[in-house]
């Protein structure tokens, strides 16, 4: 069993405002300049407004290559089409972990014309011997991902990894993810111990708390990203109006990353043959 050392904060990052798609307003966290990625994640788009103007355009056809996309469903329905013949619709508190692999061409648009669109898009790098593979989906309604109540005050559901022996539907062990949605009551705190190696993130979207223990405790509020490191053992606890964030944690590829726009891939030679595959219809 390895030894749990207290992890820190290495840094804090707030998102940048941009727009993506059709024109749909975004809060970038991972994937700009502050944070251009963080091995193995290459982006984390926040998105959340009432106004419908801010969403209807939605994401349009467009293609992926060489990564994964994940999107995490807080209000709000978001219909999924592909150019293979797949379509699904996202639900709040649903999850689409779609594997784009060797390439497919879709689209991503609000199934609705009023009320609040919130959410989360992150996505994940894949090793390059499995940027080729067939397109596949892992994709979970609300009541197929485990909530548990690890500690007094704390509600956390599970999409990946694993809190308590209850484990989260996704699986993928090119990175072996986490990916926790947690909710902290006024003053609640929880100890999780994290995986070994794993590159780790904290953004909270609604709340503050601190984050680590003692003289290393460092406040966090809302719409700011924690990078963590130091350490296994991450100790959370809620501010008095407590806080809701999400827990991910990846292991580093360490591989060369050559991306541009959609495609993401290891060599300036694959990049160039992702567009011209595209162009000639081979997604």
């Amino acid at each position: 069993m390895s030894t749990q050392i207290a992890a820190r904060v290495l840094r804090t990052i707030e998102g940048a405002p941009t727009s993506d798609g059709a024109g749909v307003r975004l809060t970038r966290v991972i994937g700009g300049s502050a944070l251009p990625d963080l091995d193995p994640f290459l982006l984390l788009d926040e998105f959340g407004t009432d106004k419908a103007e801010d969403y209807l355009a939605g994401f349009p056809s467009h293609p992926h290559r060489g990564f994964e996309t994940v999107t995490y469903m807080l209000d709000g329905r978001m219909r999924h089409k592909d150019n293979h013949g797949n379509e699904g619709l996202l639900t709040p508190g649903s999850v689409q972990w779609m594997t784009a692999g060797r390439g497919l061409v879709h689209s991503e648009m609000p199934e609705q014309e009023s009320g609040r669109m919130r959410g989360f898009q992150l996505w994940v790098n894949l090793p390059a011997r499995d940027k080729m593979t067939a397109p596949k989906y892992q994709e979970f309604a609300p009541d197929r991902i485990p909530q548990v109540t690890p500690a007094g005050g704390v509600s956390v559901k599970i999409i990946a990894g694993e809190v308590g022996g209850t484990a989260g539907p996704i699986i993928q062990p090119a990175t072996d993810p986490v990916y926790l949605d947690i909710t902290l009551d006024a003053g609640a705190t929880w100890d999780y111990v994290l995986p070994d190696g794993h590159n780790v993130f904290a953004y909270v979207f609604e709340g503050e708390l601190q984050i680590g223990v003692a003289d290393e405790a460092r406040p966090v509020a809302a719409q700011q990203m924690a990078v963590l490191g130091g350490g296994n053992a991450l100790h959370l606890a809620a501010g008095s109006g407590g806080a809701r964030l999400i827990l991910v944690a990846g292991r580093p590829l360490r591989e060369p990353v050559m991306r541009h726009g959609p495609f993401v891939m290891n060599t300036r030679q694959e990049l160039m043959q992702a567009f011209v595959d595209f162009q000639e219809g081979r997604f």
